[in-house]
């Protein structure tokens, strides 16, 4: 590939339907995450059979039935209409590298380095299930295909969902084997991890981290195939011209509502009635379909102002501050769950849950608040700001 790119001519307008989704993801993956902080060792929690749906089928009890549709909504699905957006965000700087005619990927690997060090210290003293450190990964090689032809980028987008399917379906496999020989299951998350964040120090959870840093991380290690999957999926979406406004824009919208609504639900449903067992295949097989079909959905929202006003200057605040607010929620729940604060988690626990869907709707209104004053007198987002104010090119004094 030549040096330095041709000059791409942008003919369309741009909907705020970007903002609008990215603020849409960033509240959306604390619907899931919101349920980690809340649960009886948290973080590890997770790993251990801590985080099991209730079963409304067995007890069709008003809180059962409410906590399994909030979740059933959530997760997997905005994780995936997340990182779709990411590539989405990937694309639009390799286009805007072409008008200016500069080389590509240029600066854009220091991006991704800023990325993975601002994933690092997220993981390390806020989170441990961060996301940004596989999506710095994901991008570099994305970044390095959006410079190949589009058969190579075709070619890398279906062989790295294949081979994701493929190791899901595997591990759902030996996941249903496992539980047909021992059918108890996990215990749990045990007393150790249970008390460190009841009662344990924020250095001590800082040091857990570190102490189990590669388990932690496994996430984006087995998910990868997606990451790479739903990064150039984003891209192809936006040179489709998904996101504008245009008659394209909207019969393309249309049709991601209707595939993805139609098939996404009926198989998400399908794979959370089978169970723990068919966990995986939800999330990271199930969920990205009806992740399309959330964009199209909003998207045909926001062509037929189904949305009102204030809800979407809301959710297009928090898309343009999407980094900062996606720390800022995470930091918010460990500081109000979490025994070094109000410690909510322990308190409330057994209780039912009503006060762990009202913390999430706390915290986004929050979110939506703080972002919309923080943008009325600032034009980005403090971490966005920072990002900006270290990768910029310093200008050199006239001589």
């Amino acid at each position: 590939m030549a040096d330095t790119l041709a000059p791409v001519v942008r003919t369309t307008t741009r909907l705020p339907l970007l903002d609008v989704l990215r603020g849409a993801a960033i509240l959306g993956t604390l619907m899931t995450n919101v349920w980690i902080f809340a649960s009886p060792g948290s973080e590890w929690g997770v790993l251990q059979g801590g985080m099991k749906v209730p079963d409304a089928l067995g007890d069709p009890s008003a809180a059962n039935i409410a906590e399994t549709v909030f979740r059933f909504l959530a997760d997997g699905k905005f994780l995936a209409l997340l990182t779709v957006l990411f590539g989405v965000g990937l694309a639009i700087q390799f286009d805007s590298a072409a008008r200016r005619g500069e080389p590509w990927p240029g600066r854009y690997p220091k991006r991704a380095a800023f990325l993975f060090v601002e994933g690092t210290v997220h993981f390390l003293l806020v989170f441990a299930w961060d996301v940004l450190m596989g999506y710095a990964v994901t991008a570099l090689l994305v970044a390095w295909l959006l410079a190949r032809s589009e058969k190579v980028r075709r070619v890398a987008m279906w062989t790295a969902g294949g081979v994701h399917l493929a190791l899901v379906a595997l591990v759902t496999l030996a996941a249903a084997s496992y539980s047909d020989s021992s059918p108890e299951g996990p215990d749990g998350p045990g007393p150790a991890a249970v008390d460190l964040y009841a009662h344990g120090s924020w250095p001590a959870q800082v040091a857990f981290r570190l102490e189990h840093f590669l388990i932690l991380r496994i996430e984006p290690v087995f998910s990868f195939g997606l990451l790479v999957f739903l990064f150039l999926l984003g891209v192809r979406l936006h040179r489709a011209g998904a996101f504008t406004a245009t008659a394209d824009g909207r019969r393309i919208r249309n049709r991601l509502a209707a595939w993805g609504l139609g098939l996404g639900l009926p198989l998400n449903a399908a794979a959370t009635l089978g169970g723990g067992d068919f966990f995986l295949l939800g999330r990271y097989g199930a969920a990205p379909l009806l992740a399309l079909g959330y964009i199209g959905l909003i998207g045909i929202a926001l062509d037929r102002l189904w949305i009102p006003a204030t809800a979407t200057r809301a959710l297009g605040s928090v898309g343009r501050t999407a980094l900062s607010c996606y720390v800022a929620q995470n930091l918010l729940c460990m500081l109000i769950c979490y025994g070094i604060g109000l410690g909510l988690a322990e308190r409330l626990g057994g209780s039912g849950p009503w006060w762990v869907m009202g913390l999430w709707a706390g915290v986004s209104l929050a979110l939506a608040t703080g972002s919309w004053l923080w943008l009325r007198r600032f034009d980005r987002g403090p971490l966005e700001a920072l990002q900006h104010k270290v990768l910029s090119p310093r200008r050199r004094s006239p001589a």
